[in-house]
């Protein structure tokens, strides 16, 4: 039997057929393990990279949230100090007031409230920087701007370093500003508190130097009488000290006032001419010489005549050659005299102030004609009354601002 060629190579191609599907299901078989190993080691890779990226993002929210804690901590605790240093300056306006009110028109014109000067840096700085209300704004707007609690952290891990930070960098900026404004405001009113201390003390320095150039002896302070044990000064810090100071000025400055106010400085025969001074002249009734224990003014008789300062009288009648006559107790030993009168019209024991009527012009008593005898004495020595008008004349001003 003869095989044909085409049966035989159709058994080849069969043979190579089965031979190779062998060889691929052999090269399968051996291979398999290393393909599932390399396929598993590829996805632990994968899954070990996308671990490590997970960490590092949580490192790094954790990261931001501690930051965001601390900075919220800091900005708290930055805010608890503006707002007890904004409490304190505010605290100060009303002691400020009434010391204010005390000094009245002396000193009112030598302080404002100070505030600090606005900055056109934005609405937070210039309300911030505008005054003491608005301090609370702007640190209100500060917090409001840096809090961020109501956004998830993971939605800003990526954008937190550039923004966040620089949104803390204004932040701190600005409470340095508002710390600064608020340390000029209180350096500025320290300034001005202790400029109205230096003014009061000064004031008051000048009237007793007057006072004493009439032959007064007008003490600064009643240190008399005082004393028991030192104790320091409770409470408060430098400000506080300095408007003790200036308490204290202004006590002093309303004593010298006081003070000058019951002396005799007036003018009892304002506008009138001196006839007579104080002194030794020529006796109009015995024409020679002799002491003139006041001084004279020409006044027409029935004219008013006032009280040249606050006292209390203690003669109202007549006296010898005083004829019709007033004495005035000024205290300190000062006692004023009125002489000459035509009517009485006060009393004894009555009270008066400077400029009240106490009498009219005549010439009753020792006198050549209508005129005011008028006399001041201290411990019962009379003094030159001229002493007194000058001093009166220079007081004027510093009197007058009371």
């Amino acid at each position: 039997m003869t095989i044909r060629p085409w049966v035989v190579g159709l058994a080849g191609c069969a043979a190579a057929l089965l031979l190779g599907g062998y060889f691929v299901a052999t090269t399968y078989l051996i291979l398999r393990d290393d393909l599932i190993g390399a396929s598993v080691a590829r996805q632990a890779r994968i899954q070990h990279v996308y671990e490590d990226r997970i960490a590092a993002l949580r490192a790094q929210v954790d990261r931001v949230t501690s930051r965001q804690m601390l900075d919220q901590r800091m900005m708290e605790d930055q805010v608890e100090k503006l707002m007890a240093h904004q409490a304190a300056l505010s605290s100060r306006h009303g002691r400020l007031d009434a010391i204010l009110e005390r000094a009245g028109d002396a000193v009112a014109p030598e302080i404002e409230a100070p505030l600090p000067t606005p900055r056109p840096d934005g609405p937070a700085r210039r309300a911030a920087l505008s005054g003491s209300g608005d301090a609370l704004d702007a640190i209100a707007m500060i917090t409001d701007s840096t809090t961020t609690a109501t956004t998830p952290p993971s939605s800003r891990v990526s954008a937190y370093a550039p923004t966040a930070r620089s949104q803390a960098d204004r932040s701190d900026r600005l409470f340095l500003e508002l710390r600064s404004s608020l340390d000029d405001l209180e350096t500025e009113q320290m300034q001005k508190v202790r400029a109205l201390a230096a003014n009061a003390s000064g004031t008051a320095e000048a009237i007793a130097g007057i006072l004493r150039n009439t032959g007064l002896d007008v003490p600064l302070n009643d240190e008399t009488a005082m004393g028991g044990p030192y104790l320091p000064r409770r409470g408060g810090g430098a400000f506080d000290a300095t408007l003790d100071e200036l308490d204290l000025a202004l006590n002093r400055l309303d004593m010298i006032r006081d003070h000058a106010a019951r002396m005799p400085l007036g003018n009892p025969a304002e506008g009138h001419p001196i006839t007579s001074r104080y002194g030794t002249r020529r006796d109009p009734f015995f024409r020679r010489a002799a002491f003139h224990a006041g001084i004279d003014f020409r006044v027409a008789k029935g004219e008013s005549i006032e009280a040249a300062g606050s006292g209390t009288v203690i003669g109202a009648g007549r006296r010898g050659g005083y004829g019709k006559m007033v004495e005035i107790d000024h205290g300190e030993g000062v006692v004023t005299r009125y002489a000459h009168l035509s009517d009485i019209l006060v009393s004894e024991g009555q009270t008066v102030s400077r400029g009240d009527l106490i009498g009219r012009a005549g010439s009753t008593g020792r006198s050549t004609g209508p005129h005011l005898h008028y006399e001041v004495r201290f411990h019962d020595e009379p003094v030159d009354p001229a002493r007194f008008l000058q001093a009166g004349a220079s007081l004027e001003p510093l009197l007058a601002a009371r």
